[in-house]
């Protein structure tokens, strides 16, 4: 009898130590578990649990598999999110790019329409007396935003109004022409003026910078129809400007000159008929 008592408490101790052993090991494995979800390191102390310890061990193996899958899934998400915003950026650039060309074209297919409308004479070109001012403001009007943003010194001397013989729109187009010129070839924060002065037959505008001049030997090509100096060919431009310029002050019966010293400056001179008041 008390051999079989003996037996069945043996056996109550086994079951309950096997009950024991199974909670533990579910409490071990339920908190690795829970360290791999919130990717919490597993502690030395942990892996070295005597006969859990190989079970601990593949646990921590595949946390650090896990792991790296993570970071690898990281790298690889703000790698496409870093080409999505690369592939935006060229986009833009592209497009403005496209933008400015297209720009540029517009300006000379319009500028070639003029010079063939005023070739010949489709526009019924007429000039008469009328005061010079406010073509000359309409004319920096057009130019002021490129000047401020090249912070250039722009002065307009003060002048009384005059009547001169001209053609208000197309001589506007010729002080254009002149100013454009001068901020494209004048560096940042340098200096362009207007000035007028009157003689006895002609009034002379001068549109004067100290930008990069020109050459001597090229003071009469850049009069010419499409000509433009090698040392700005990657610069925009289409050589249309002075023609088209010398073109329209033909027509009011004026003249133009210009003045320069290469590396300092240039000075373009508009002569223009005076009128009797």
């Amino acid at each position: 009898m008390w051999i079989t008592i003996l037996l069945a408490v043996l056996l109550c101790l086994s079951i309950g130590y096997s009950i024991y052993q199974k909670r533990k090991t579910y409490r071990l494995i339920d908190r690795l578990l829970d360290s791999v979800l919130n990717r919490e390191m597993i502690a030395a102390s942990d892996v070295e649990e005597g006969e859990y310890s190989a079970l601990v061990s593949k646990i921590k193996q595949i946390q650090e598999v896990l792991d790296n899958h993570v970071n690898s899934a990281e790298q690889e998400k703000e790698q496409v999110k870093s080409l999505i915003s690369n592939m935006s950026q060229r986009k833009t650039l592209f497009s403005e790019k496209m933008q400015r060309q297209i720009d540029k074209l517009s300006w000379i297919v319009e500028s070639l329409s003029k010079m063939v409308k005023l070739e010949q004479n489709i526009d019924g070109f007429e000039g008469k007396a009328i005061g010079i001012k406010q073509t000359i403001l309409d004319a920096v009007d057009t130019l002021y935003e490129k000047l401020e943003k090249k912070e250039i010194n722009f002065t307009l001397e003060p002048f009384e109004d005059r009547l001169l013989y001209h053609n208000r729109k197309w001589t506007a187009e010729v002080f254009v022409n002149l100013l454009e010129n001068a901020v494209k070839y004048t560096d940042r924060g340098g200096t362009i003026s207007i000035c007028v002065k009157s003689y006895d037959l002609y009034t002379e505008i001068q549109i004067a910078d100290n930008g990069r001049g020109i050459r001597q030997e090229e003071m009469t090509d850049i009069f010419k129809r499409f000509y433009r100096s090698p040392e700005v060919e990657n610069m925009e431009g289409s050589g249309i400007g002075l023609y088209l310029s010398n073109l329209i002050l033909e027509k009011e019966k004026g003249y133009m000159t210009v003045d320069s010293e290469y590396g300092k400056g240039s000075c373009f001179s508009v002569f223009l008929q005076n009128c009797k008041n």
